[in-house]
C-alpha cells in the first residue's frame, strides 16, 4: 500500500531503514518505473496494506 512520496533515494532508503529497524516491511520503487531508478529521482514508499497506521507511529517516534 502506498505510503509516503519522497524526493530522492537517498531520502527513501533513510525511512525504509528506520521503518524496517521497527519490524515493518518496505518496499521502495521509483515513481517513473524501474527503468528510471536514479538517485535524483522521486521516490513512494511501500508498507503492507493496514499497516499505515504502525508506520506513521514508528515516524511520530522519530
Amino acid at each position: 500500500m502506498e505510503f509516503k512520496k519522497v524526493s530522492n533515494l537517498m531520502t527513501a532508503e533513510i525511512w525504509k531503514e528506520a521503518i524496517e529497524a521497527e519490524g515493518l516491511p518496505v518496499k521502495i520503487l521509483p515513481d517513473e518505473g524501474l527503468a528510471a531508478w536514479s538517485y535524483n529521482n522521486p521516490f513512494t514508499i511501500y508498507v503492507p496494506k493496514g499497516k499505515e497506521h504502525v508506520a506513521e507511529e514508528i515516524l511520530r517516534k522519530l
